[in-house]
C-alpha cells in the first residue's frame, strides 16, 4: 500500500513543502527540531512531521534523500503519540564528512539519542516496524541489505504479551498510533528533504518463537 498526502496530517506544518502521489518534499524551517528535556534541558517540539495514523501493526518503508546544509540538520521517519511519547530516525548532520545515524525514544517526557558514527550520505532507507506496543527500526544505505538500529516500547500503548509476540493482534488489541517523515533545522539553517519510495504493508518483522 503505498502513502499519499490526503489521508494525512501535518505536525508543524513548514513554509514550504509538496506532496504527490510519488514523494513528499520538505524544506525546513530554521530552528526547528524535536527533544525533550535530557541534557540539553530544552523541550523543542517545532519539527516538520507529515503524519497518518494507524491501530494496527504494519511496517512502513521510505527512503530520504538530502543535502544538509547545517550542523544538526536531520530527517527520517516518526512516530508521535503524545508531546511526552515519541520517536524519530534520521542521519544527523554534523560536518562534510561525518554524520551520526541515530535515533530518539522519548519517554514520559525525556529523550534518549542512540547514535553510531558514519560518513556523511545525502540518502538512507529506513523501515520501522510495529507489532502491538513494540517496534523495530532498521536502517539501509541501498534499500536492499537492512540493518537493526533498535528495538523499543511505547509505553502509552500498552503492555507487550505473548499474543502479541507471536502474531499480528487484531486492531482491537492496539491502540492508534501517528507515524511518518519528518526534517528539521534546529540551528539557523534550511534544507531540502525529500521521502520517496514510501510503502505501508503488513508486519514484516517476525514474531519471536
Amino acid at each position: 500500500m503505498n502513502l499519499d498526502g490526503s489521508s494525512a496530517r501535518w505536525l508543524n506544518r513548514p513554509r514550504s513543502f509538496e506532496i504527490t502521489s510519488q514523494s513528499v518534499r520538505i524544506i525546513t524551517d530554521p530552528q526547528t527540531d524535536f527533544w525533550q528535556r535530557t541534557y540539553y534541558g530544552f523541550r523543542n517540539e517545532n519539527g516538520h512531521a507529515l503524519l497518518w495514523e494507524s491501530t494496527t501493526s504494519f511496517t512502513l518503508t521510505a527512503r530520504a534523500s538530502f543535502h544538509y546544509r547545517g550542523r544538526f540538520d536531520q530527517c527520517g521517519l516518526i512516530l508521535y503519540f503524545d508531546h511526552d511519547h515519541w520517536f524519530k530516525a534520521s542521519v544527523e548532520y554534523e560536518t562534510e564528512t561525518l554524520s551520526r545515524l541515530g535515533s530518539v525514544v522519548t519517554h514520559f517526557g525525556y529523550s534518549d539519542w542512540a547514535t553510531t558514527d558514519i560518513s556523511t550520505p545525502t540518502e538512507m532507507w529506513y523501515r520501522l516496524s510495529r507489532r502491538g506496543p513494540d517496534f523495530l527500526i532498521e536502517a539501509s544505505a541501498d534499500g536492499l541489505s537492512f540493518h537493526q538500529m533498535r528495538i523499543f516500547h511505547l509505553h502509552p500503548l500498552g503492555e507487550t504479551t505473548p499474543e502479541i509476540g507471536k502474531s499480528n493482534p487484531p486492531a482491537s488489541t492496539e491502540r492508534p498510533i501517528s507515524f511518518g517523515v519528518y526534517a528539521c533545522s534546529p540551528l539557523h539553517s534550511s534544507f531540502e528533504a525529500c521521502f520517496d519510495h514510501l510503502q505501508l504493508e503488513e508486519c514484516q518483522w517476525l514474531a519471536h518463537e
